[in-house]
């Protein structure tokens, strides 16, 4: 039978069938032919989203849509672009700045990737960076979208692993840093070596008037991380609390929203809420197949047994196939079939969870950025007109980079446990 639950899921995979059908259907056969009462599986699909935790995904799926449609990413990049404007490829290096600061707010990649792309492809094109390079670095840069909090793939795995998303929240600060970090200095190298221009000198009055105009948008990382690490409220408020900022500042504010567009936005946000709550849903059956049949118990074994019991052998082959998973498969996806899968195992070497959530997080991150299934490059291919194969080359090294950093963080567990040792104390 545990064959069968993986070979049928595969197979539904290779013939077309949407993910999230693949997924109910396979465990929905298994049900068949085990001759197992068919009643448990409505009431399986119910449990799987009956948990308060999942509020927060919906409410930072909207938050994600406002931020890309309300001016407020806008109005970010050119405080960055004021403040980077005279260093060589400054632009490429806003890029990347604001990717990081608008991942603070959305929680989404393709969100952030579709943010500063909107704002910022077109002035890079006009200002003499090559087009197919921009696209590619800012759709990597958009991988940092679900590592540094507040993120939708985190709020997913500690449902799954039963840990504290505010732990995993503060675990992804330092990774999200370092993903940044190495695409600024692989930009400064690529402006440098091609040449690309300074931007204009800007007066202080004027980056303080960009400050001004910023400085709402600025607040949205603010008030949501400081009110969920200070205590004030939980992720799952912290997200309601970012969707009545955002559009409070987009409509009040900043004036880019009318209230005819309000209903567009949450209908468009309800569709991928569902679409990702379906996957949850249908996922949950699927789960409880694998722990029927002890599929992950009996991965743990054969994990250990090939790697000699050696737990950097161990994390070395998850992580392997998480790169794999993370190129074919969409991010929540593919967390909610390996986490229960791979979860044992990290268990069995005495590893963190924690730790383990980031390098899953960051590892599925990186499939948002890699071929064939790129949501970051099919968002920017969307936005520049290029096709996926020419941002996709210049994508590699970037992507290589975003590898380098995962294996770090692998294999370097207290650069993702520093801060919540710090603020936990655990």
């Amino acid at each position: 039978m545990s064959s069968l639950l993986i070979i049928s899921f595969f197979f539904l995979l290779i013939v077309g069938v949407p993910i999230s059908l693949a997924i109910g259907a396979s465990a929905i056969i298994v049900f068949f032919a085990a001759e197992l009462p068919l009643e448990a599986a409505p009431q399986t699909l119910f449990t799987g989203v009956n948990s308060f935790s999942l509020v927060a995904v919906p409410f930072f799926i909207l938050a994600g849509d406002i931020l890309a449609q309300g001016g407020i990413s806008e109005r970010i990049v050119a405080f960055a672009d004021a403040m980077l404007s005279r260093i060589r490829g400054g632009l490429s290096i806003v890029s990347t700045i604001a990717s990081m600061f608008i991942a603070a707010i959305s929680g989404s990649g393709a969100a952030t990737t579709a943010a500063v792309g909107a704002s910022l492809l077109p002035e890079l094109k006009e200002k003499g960076y090559d087009l197919d390079f921009s696209a590619a670095l800012i759709a990597s840069a958009g991988t940092i979208g679900v590592v540094i909090p507040p993120s939708v793939p985190m709020v997913l795995y500690a449902v799954i692993a039963g840990v504290s998303v505010g732990k995993l929240f503060m675990a992804g600060f330092i990774p999200g840093l370092l993903m940044g970090l190495s695409l600024i200095i692989y930009a400064l190298y690529i402006a440098n070596k091609r040449n690309y221009p300074k931007g204009e000198l800007v007066s202080g009055k004027d980056k303080l008037r960009l400050f001004g105009r910023a400085s709402w948008g600025l607040m949205s990382p603010v008030i949501i991380l400081g009110g969920i690490f200070s205590g004030v409220f939980t992720p799952s408020e912290a997200a309601a609390v970012a969707v009545i900022y955002s559009f409070f500042v987009a409509i009040f504010v900043y004036r880019s929203l009318k209230w005819r567009d309000c209903y567009r936005i949450i209908v468009n946000s309800g569709v991928t809420s569902a679409l990702v709550m379906f996957i949850i849903a249908t996922s949950k059956i699927f789960g409880w197949g694998l722990a029927f049949y002890e599929i992950p118990d009996k991965m743990a074994a054969a994990l250990l047994a090939i790697a000699g019991g050696t737990p950097w052998m161990v994390y070395l082959m998850i992580t392997i196939i998480i790169l794999i998973a993370g190129m074919f498969m969409e991010t929540a996806s593919a967390l909610i079939i390996l986490t229960p899968i791979f979860l044992p195992a990290i268990i069995g070497i005495g590893g963190d969870v924690i730790h383990f959530g980031l390098v899953l997080t960051v590892g599925l991150a990186i499939g948002m950025a890699t071929p064939p299934v790129a949501i970051d490059i099919y968002v920017a291919s969307a936005i520049t007109g290029l096709s996926m194969e020419q941002i996709s080359k210049p994508i590699v090294p970037m992507v290589i980079l975003l590898v380098a950093v995962l294996l770090l963080l692998t294999f370097v567990p207290s650069l993702s446990l520093v801060l919540p040792q710090l603020m936990y104390g655990v």
